[in-house]
């Protein structure tokens, strides 16, 4: 063990302008919401943890992305489309698996803005 090594990473994703609809789409995406106090939301799945918080930036959220490492990027995104996310949440946007030289990804716009790269761990 090294004095430098880390253990995780645990972004804070903006809301946009809707922080209680950005709670019930990451809800609807998988993510169990662990705790929530004065708008800031901690959310996990599986290894997967990030805290949402009540910030509502357009040009911040449009230049940040996230990766979702899943285990089976066919499933997850068979999942995802039968939930019709993009017609119940407007503004979320929904691209499916494309390869790319970092590995082969689906990619969803989340109510912010954000850019969530969705990709199985190589």
């Amino acid at each position: 063990m090294h004095e430098l090594d880390a253990t995780s990473l645990l972004p804070f994703v903006p809301s946009g302008k809707d922080y209680e609809t950005s709670r019930r789409l990451f809800a609807e995406l998988g993510f169990e919401e662990v705790w929530e106090s004065g708008g800031y939301a901690g959310f996990r799945n599986g290894g997967a943890e990030f805290i949402l918080q009540r910030f509502d930036d357009e040009r911040f959220a449009a230049n940040f992305m996230v990766r979702l490492n899943v285990d089976d990027l066919t499933a997850w995104w068979e999942t995802i489309l039968g939930k019709g996310l993009d017609r119940t949440y407007p503004g979320v946007r929904l691209s499916g698996p494309t390869d790319h030289p970092w590995g082969r990804e689906v990619t969803l716009i989340d109510l912010a803005g954000v850019c969530w790269h969705i990709g199985e761990r190589a």
